[in-house]
């Protein structure tokens, strides 16, 4: 797994071995973040959420985000993301919160431009999470990428944001909301 643009572009990360992470290939990675940028995406300030290895809030940050927050409930991961941000140079402009996405919402503050979420295919809450977030902790031109499986029709809206567009990669589809849904 390598970060695929930007200024770490090129740079390993430690990857997923470990049981139950799934992470997101760097095919699909590239397409997600080719989407964003289609879309002129704000990187300001990200939230990677369901961050596994903490692969897509590291792109961010790679392509110019300020500032990313990365929550992930596994220890053993967030000691994984803790050493990717020290291998791709960005453990200043990052911090880790090592809880259930649920209980995020009680610790994050502030305004965030790009939300990455990509929660375990099976997460029934995932959906309540995202609407909670997206009505609460999103800036006035916010988008979100949400990745899923095929199986799953993602909602028409997250809080004031539309679903713009969903494209499928294999088992993987990415969603992305937007204001307007433009």
């Amino acid at each position: 797994m390598r970060i695929i643009a930007g200024t770490a572009r090129g740079r390993r990360l430690k990857g997923g071995s470990e049981r139950g992470l799934r992470p997101t290939s760097d095919l699909v990675r590239g397409a997600m973040f080719d989407m964003l940028q289609a879309i002129q995406a704000d990187f300001a300030r990200a939230l990677d959420l369901y961050a596994g290895t903490g692969a897509l809030g590291i792109e961010a940050l790679s392509r110019g985000a300020d500032w990313c927050d990365f929550v992930e409930k596994d220890v053993r991961f967030c000691r994984l993301i803790r050493d990717n941000l020290e291998l791709a140079g960005f453990v200043e402009k990052a911090a880790v919160f090592c809880l259930p996405a649920e209980r995020a919402l009680t610790k994050l503050t502030g305004e965030y431009s790009l939300i990455l979420a990509d929660p375990p295919y099976r997460d029934e809450k995932a959906d309540d999470v995202l609407q909670r977030i997206a009505s609460s902790l999103i800036g006035p031109d916010a988008v979100i990428l949400f990745e899923h499986s095929k199986r799953k029709t993602p909602p028409p809206a997250l809080g004031p944001l539309h679903l713009a567009t969903s494209r499928r990669h294999g088992d993987t589809v990415i969603s992305i909301y937007r204001s307007g849904g433009s």
